[in-house]
């Protein structure tokens, strides 16, 4: 029963360090152009000179 004490908190810290790191994403806009590298990876950048 003291293990519960002590791995709740712990747990309950890591949902939010996690919740905190994808708010985090969002405003730093990670996610504003999902289409753009899938759209990278089809250019040929490998012509010859």
């Amino acid at each position: 029963m003291n293990l519960l004490i002590f791995l709740i908190p712990v747990a309950l810290g890591l949902g939010l360090l996690g919740l905190g790191a994808f708010l985090w994403s969002l405003k730093t806009g990670q996610y504003e152009d999902p289409e753009g590298a899938a759209a990278r990876i089809l250019d040929n950048d490998d012509e010859p000179l």
